[in-house]
Order: structure tokens, then sequence, then C-alpha cells
């Protein structure tokens, strides 16, 4: 059900990619909701304490799901976003690098889901995991709208358990 509200978009960000658009998907509630709903089921909410999500859409899926399955949420953002203390890990991208970053108190000795909307290369949700750990939390699975399959990204998260709800190959 979800693929029918996902929207490609031919070369987008640069020629040759085709964007995968979840725009739609946040437009209808009846997608909305059974992405929330689905997200619920493919981890059992009492293996994890609390949400994290990744920006800026790990955001809308992981505070939606959050509030579906009654835990807090944790955000990871961009540098220089977040008041209080920080910790932060680098990663490599396709041209460079980026950085985000989390509160060192956000997860200390609790149990964590990671949440983003899509699993590409896995780099960002490589830096999220390692983020998690290194402020005492215990991340205990990564949950994903959408994952391309033909791109390494599930490799780079290790033994970590891994759902996505579509898989495009």
């Amino acid at each position: 059900m979800i693929e029918k509200f996902i929207r490609d978009v031919p070369d987008f960000p640069k020629p040759g990619i085709v964007f995968k658009d979840i725009t739609p998907l946040l437009q209808s509630e009846e997608g909305l909701r059974h992405t929330i709903e689905r997200l619920a089921e493919v981890v059992d909410p009492d293996s994890y304490d609390l949400v994290c999500g990744i920006e800026s859409r790990g955001f809308i899926f992981g505070t939606a799901l959050a509030r579906h399955v009654d835990k807090g949420f944790i955000p990871i953002r961009k540098p220089g976003k977040l008041p209080w203390k920080t910790a932060a890990e680098s990663y490599e991208l396709e041209y460079g690098t980026d950085t985000i970053e989390i509160h060192t108190d956000a997860c200390e000795g609790r149990r964590v889901l990671m949440v983003d909307d899509l699993l590409a290369t896995g780099g960002t949700m490589q830096a999220g995991l390692k983020l998690v750990r290194r402020v005492g939390g215990e991340p205990v699975a990564c949950a994903f709208v959408l994952e391309l399959g033909f791109l390494p990204g599930r490799e780079k998260l290790g033994a970590i358990p891994v759902h996505a709800l579509l898989r495009v190959e």
C-alpha cells in the first residue's frame, strides 16, 4: 500500500537519479496512518524505551511513531541546532562529509529504536548509531519507511536488525 504514495522524480537532485518522494505519503491521512501503524508492528514496542529520529524526515516518522506507542523521542540534528551539551559524529557523503549531533544526556542506559524515512548508503544511520552508543544508549533496531536495496546501506549498519516497510531494487 505504501508504494502507491511514493512518487518518482527523475533527475533530482542531479541527472541520472530517480528521487523517491514521500510527500504524497505525508499528505495522505490513510497513507501516513498506515505507515505509522506498520512501523509500530515491525519492532515490538516492549523492546525499546525511546524512539530516535534523524533530521529531518526521521523527525516526522519518529515522533509520530513515539506518540503512537507512548514513548519519548530523541532528535539527532545538524550541528549547532541542539541547545544543550552535545556529542557529534561526522560521516562520509557521496561528495564530502556531514556531521550530526545528539544531546549527551539523551538516552544513557535506555534502549533505543532508530527511525528514518530512507535507507540508502547507510552513512547517516551508521553515524546515528555511533552517537546513541557514545552517549550510553543501546540501539535495538533500525526502522525505515523505504530502503534502496541496490545500495549498500544495510551492510554499513552491522549486526543490528534493520526493518524497511518498502524495499526498492
